[in-house]
This record gives C-alpha cells, structure tokens and sequence, in this order.
C-alpha cells in the first residue's frame, strides 16, 4: 500500500473515504462536491443541469445564495425544476415540447397572463402554500 493515496473528505467532522466512482455518496453529496470543484476552479461558465435536485430547499436556498455571490461575474446557466431556484436568475428560458417557448426576465413572464413559466410559478405556489403541503 506504499504510495497509495485513498482520498478521504471530512464532513461534519466525520471521515468519509472516497471510492473511484463515488458511488459510496449520496446524489446530495456528490451534488455539493461538484459545486465546490466549480468554485475553487472559478469557472467563467458554470452549467448547473438539477444540480440541487438531491438537495433540500434549505441547503439549496444557501447555494443558490453561494452560486449568485461567487459566480456574479460568470455566465451561469442553470436548468432546474424547483422554481425559487431560478426566481432571482437575470433571464428564464421556459420550453414546452422541445421547442423554445419563453425568454425574458422572471418578472416579465410573471406578469404576462399567458406566460407557461408564469403559470408554473402559481401553481408551484399554490401548492407550497396549501394545507396538503405541510
């Protein structure tokens, strides 16, 4: 085992070795590393396809905090199904059937009673607030 190197993270004080494919992580934990790689690189562009899907909303709302403060001078193009994910984004591309339906700003869209992305917006509201939801 001379000159073996077995990477090892600590988390919460807690020693987890990792394995070549990282299949002894969890979807969140893997999630969380990848950022933190894209972080220390400083990418210029950063592409986030569901990167907080294995993620709760706590944890999401503070790296989406994290992603809009270290990346504010990087393109950051995020593809996401939870919409407080994508309410501060500067634009939102909404596509329906494979074809480009919507581009503006969150707010426009909001604001448009015909708008596909505005539509999800209450619905994803109406259900957060209803009593089936708590």
């Amino acid at each position: 085992m001379s000159g073996c190197f077995i990477p090892v993270v600590v988390i919460d004080h807690i020693l987890i070795s990792v394995v070549e494919d990282g299949s002894n992580w969890s979807m969140g934990l893997r999630q969380l590393f990848c950022l933190g790689r894209a972080l220390l690189r400083k990418s210029k562009i950063l592409v986030l396809d569901e990167a907080t899907t294995s993620i709760d909303n706590a944890t999401d709302m503070i790296l989406q905090k994290t992603i809009r403060t270290e990346f504010a001078n990087c393109t950051v193009i995020t593809v996401a199904h939870r919409i407080p994910t994508v309410m501060d984004c500067t634009m939102v591309l909404a596509i329906s059937d494979g074809k480009l339906v919507e581009y503006d700003k969150p707010m426009n869209l909001m604001k448009n009673e015909g708008s596909l992305f505005g539509k999800l917006v209450k619905e994803y509201w109406s259900h957060y607030h209803s009593p089936q939801s708590h």
